[in-house]
C-alpha cells in the first residue's frame, strides 16, 4: 500500500480502531496496551481474567484499523493444539518457567502471576506495531502470529542456553538465596555489583569473614542461574540485627537495601501511567531506507545499542528478529560479559542468547573522539537504544536532545530501572524493583513467604516492553514527522505484570492468589502441572506412586488437563510438545524460536 500520510499524530495509534477476542489473560493487556497507545474499540474495557478457574479461549483473534492503513491482523493463543498447552500454568510447567523459578526452593514452582501471557500480549502488540511500520515505510501489511509457548522459551531462553552450554555453570545451581530477615521480621533485598561493599555490609554487622567470601560468588551470580545457596550463617546474621542497623550497615558500605512492599502499598501509590512514555523530538522527515521485506517489517532501518545485561540488549535482539541491523557498541577490549561462563565455542552462551547477530563496534564513550564517533553514526541511524545509568547520558553529552539535534528524526530509546517515577527510589536493579513494586507477594500465592523471583522476570518483561516502545516510537515517526524519545523501565514492567492483582488490592480485595495455586503435584518420576481450571480437583488424586505417563493418563481419564514440567531446561530440545523448534547456532549455542510469525 502507500504510506500513509503524514498526520498531527500525537499518539502512534491516534485515529485507528481495534477489536479483541480470545483469552483474556492475553487479550486484556493487548487492550490496555492499545488503549494507552490512542487506539480505541467498542467492546468495554476488561478488567483481567475473572479469576483462576475461569474457562481459556484457546486462541484469540486481534484486528487493527484505520489511520490509512490496510487492516493489521494478529492470531494468538497459549499454543498450537497439539501441543496440549490450555492456560498460563501448563505453558509455564512445559517451558521451564516453573523450573527456573523453583530454583531458590529446590524443586519446580508456578508464579502466581500470569508471566507467560503478559509476555504473550506484549510480543503480540509488538507485531501489529511492526506490521503497521512496515507499511508506512512501502510495505504490506502482513497477519502476525504469536503464543505463549514460544513467548515462555524467550523468557527462559537464557538458561536454556547455558543447559545446553559446552561446559558446566561458574556458579552451584542448588537451593537458596534472598530475601533476608531482619530482627523485627521485616523481609528485605541487599543489592550490590561490587565485592568491596559487599564485604563492608557483612563486616559491619560481624558476619563471619569466610561466609561473607563463600557468599559472594553465588550472590554475584544469582542473576544468571535463578538461585543462591548464601551460608545460612548470613542469614542468621541479619535476623540477629533490627532494620535500623541494616540500614546504617548498607549506607556505610555502598550496598543497598529494599524492604519488601506489599501490593496494597503499591496500589496505594500507583500513579496509573503508562508502562513506557514518548517525547516528541526534532521535527523533520524520517530517514527513510529501503522498504520492509516479507516477515521483517523493520529491515532496512539501523538501531544503535548501547546496552548492558539484559533489558537493552533483549530490546535490541527483539528489533534485530524483526529485520532491523543492529549496531551494537561495546567499550574498548568489548564487552566483558562475552566471556562469562558457561561458553559455546569460546563464547558466553548467555551473551549469544540476546547479541547473536548483532554487528558489534568498540567505543571509548569516556573519550571525546569517542563520544563524536557515536553522535557521527546516530546521525545515520534510526534508533539509539541504551540502559545507563540515570544520568550518563547527560553527563557525556549523548542525551535525547544531543542526539536529537544532529539526527532530528531519530528514535532515542531509554530503557531504565525506575523512570524518575518513583521518589528515593532504591538501584533500578531487577531483585530490588520486584521488591519495592510487591512483585515478591504477586508471584507467589498465599501461604507462603514473599520473595522477589530469582528468575529475572523484570529484565526480559522490561526488555520486551523497551522494543514495544521502540516499535510505537518509528510509527509516532512515521506518523508525525517527527524524532521521539521513548522511555521504557523495570517499573513499567513490574506494573503490568502486577496490574490484575493491584487492581484487586485498590478494590480492598485480596490481591494475592489463593494458597496452592500453581502447584505442581509430585509423581514417581518427575512432576505434573494441572491446568488451573484443573486443579481443584486433581488434588484428590494420588500421583507419587505414578509414572509422570501414567499420572497424565489417569488425570486425563477424569477430564482433568494437565502436563509434564520441564525440570532440565536441556531436555526441551528433544521435548515433543516443541516440535524440534529450538535450534543450535553456528556456535553450538541453543536458540528459540522467533516470538512471532508473519504470514
Amino acid at each position: 500500500m502507500a504510506s500513509p500520510a503524514t498526520t498531527q499524530t500525537v499518539r502512534p495509534l491516534d485515529t485507528m480502531r481495534f477489536d479483541t477476542a480470545g483469552p483474556p489473560q492475553i487479550t486484556s493487556v493487548i487492550a490496555d496496551h492499545l488503549r494507552m497507545l490512542g487506539a480505541r474499540t467498542d467492546r468495554p474495557e476488561q478488567d483481567g481474567p475473572a479469576g483462576p478457574a475461569g474457562p481459556s479461549r484457546p486462541a484469540g483473534h486481534i484486528t487493527l484499523a484505520g489511520g490509512g492503513f490496510d487492516p493489521a491482523h494478529a492470531t494468538t493463543g497459549w499454543g498450537a493444539a497439539r501441543t496440549g498447552f490450555v492456560d498460563e500454568a501448563t505453558v509455564q510447567a512445559a517451558t521451564g518457567i516453573m523450573a527456573v523459578h523453583g530454583r531458590r526452593n529446590g524443586n519446580p514452582s508456578g508464579l502466581a502471576a500470569d508471566y507467560a501471557a503478559t509476555a504473550t500480549a506484549v510480543l503480540t502488540v509488538q507485531g501489529l506495531l511492526a506490521n503497521l511500520v512496515g507499511q508506512a515505510r512501502g510495505g504490506t501489511a502482513s497477519p502476525v502470529a504469536t503464543s505463549a509457548d514460544r513467548a515462555g522459551l524467550l523468557a527462559v531462553s537464557q538458561y536454556l542456553a547455558a543447559a545446553g552450554a559446552d561446559e558446566d555453570e561458574a556458579a552451584e545451581l542448588a537451593p537458596g538465596g534472598p530475601p533476608f530477615t531482619s530482627a523485627e521480621g521485616t523481609l528485605f533485598e541487599l543489592e550490590t555489583l561490587d565485592p568491596g561493599s559487599w564485604a563492608r555490609f557483612w563486616r559491619a554487622l560481624d558476619a563471619p569473614a569466610d561466609a561473607t567470601r563463600a557468599g559472594w560468588r553465588p550472590f554475584q551470580f544469582r542473576y544468571a542461574t535463578a538461585c543462591a545457596p548464601l551460608p545460612e550463617v548470613l542469614h542468621t546474621v541479619t535476623r540477629a540485627h533490627p532494620m535500623e542497623r541494616i540500614r546504617q550497615a548498607a549506607a556505610l558500605s555502598g550496598a543497598q537495601v529494599c524492604a519488601l512492599h506489599t501490593l496494597a502499598a503499591r496500589a496505594a501509590e500507583h500513579d496509573g501511567a503508562a508502562p513506557w512514555s514518548l517525547t516528541p523530538l526534532g521535527s523533520a522527515p524520517p530517514t527513510g531506507g529501503s522498504a520492509s521485506a516479507p516477515g521483517r517489517p523493520l529491515a532496512g532501518l539501523t538501531v544503535l545499542e548501547a546496552g548492558r545485561r539484559i533489558q537493552a540488549p533483549l530490546a535490541a535482539h527483539l528489533l534485530g528478529l524483526l529485520g532491523a541491523e543492529i549496531i551494537r557498541i561495546e567499550p574498548p577490549g568489548g564487552d566483558p560479559l562475552r566471556g562469562m561462563p558457561p561458553a559455546c565455542s569460546g563464547i558466553s552462551a548467555r551473551w549469544l542468547a540476546l547479541n547473536r547477530g548483532k554487528r558489534s563496534v568498540e567505543i571509548d564513550i569516556k573519550a571525546e573522539a569517542g563520544r563524536r564517533e557515536l553522535r557521527d553514526r546516530a546521525v545515520a541511524a534510526d534508533v539509539f537504544l541504551h540502559n545507563w545509568a540515570p544520568g550518563k547520558a547527560a553527563e557525556l553529552g549523548l542525551d535525547a536532545h544531543d542526539l536529537a539535534t544532529a539526527n532530528p528524526a531519530l528514535v532515542y530509546a531509554y530503557t531504565s530501572g525506575w523512570a524518575d517515577r518513583l521518589a528515593n527510589a532504591p538501584m533500578g536493579t531487577d531483585f530490588m524493583v520486584q521488591a519495592r513494586t510487591g512483585v515478591g507477594e504477586a508471584v507467589h500465592p498465599q501461604g507462603t513467604v514473599p520473595a522477589p523471583s530469582l528468575m529475572t522476570l523484570l529484565d526480559v518483561l522490561g526488555g520486551l516492553l523497551g522494543a514495544e516502545a521502540v516499535l510505537a516510537g518509528l510509527l509516532l515517526r512515521e506518523r508525525a514527522g517527527h524524532g521521539v524519545r521513548v522511555d521504557s523501565s523495570l517499573l513499567g514492567a513490574a506494573d503490568t505484570l502486577t496490574a490484575p492483582a493491584l487492581r484487586r488490592a485498590a478494590r480492598g480485595e485480596e490481591p494475592r492468589r489463593p494458597a496452592g495455586f500453581r502447584h505442581p503435584r509430585p509423581t514417581a518420576d518427575g512432576w505434573i502441572a494441572p491446568a488451573d481450571a484443573c486443579a481443584a480437583a486433581a488434588v484428590a488424586y494420588d500421583l507419587r506412586d505414578l509414572r509422570t505417563a501414567e499420572a497424565l493418563e489417569q488425570l486425563r481419564s477424569h477430564g482433568l488437563t494437565a502436563t509434564a514440567v520441564t525440570t532440565d531446561l536441556s531436555d526441551l530440545h528433544h521435548d515433543p510438545r516443541f516440535a524440534d523448534s529450538i535450534s543450535r547456532d553456528a556456535h553450538g549455542a541453543p536458540v528459540v524460536p522467533d516470538p512471532w510469525s508473519f504470514a
